[in-house]
């Protein structure tokens, strides 16, 4: 059977955990940063748990992680 590739973008944008949770980072993050709290853009910063509705699209594009 051949190899499978993965998805190029979801390569850049995702990571899997040790326990195979989908990691994210948050969305807006990057610009019209004078508008929002240092608290909001200190969460921001952070990384998040992907949607369990997304999972297994991520997982499916991401193949070998």
């Amino acid at each position: 059977m051949p190899k499978l590739k993965t998805h190029s973008g979801a390569k850049k944008r995702f990571k899997m955990s040790a326990t195979g949770k989908v990691i994210r980072a948050h969305a807006n993050k990057s610009h019209i940063l004078n508008k929002k709290t240092t608290k909001r853009k200190r969460g921001l910063r952070q990384t998040a748990v992907a949607d369990v509705t997304n999972v297994m699209k991520v997982k499916k594009m991401l193949p070998y992680k």
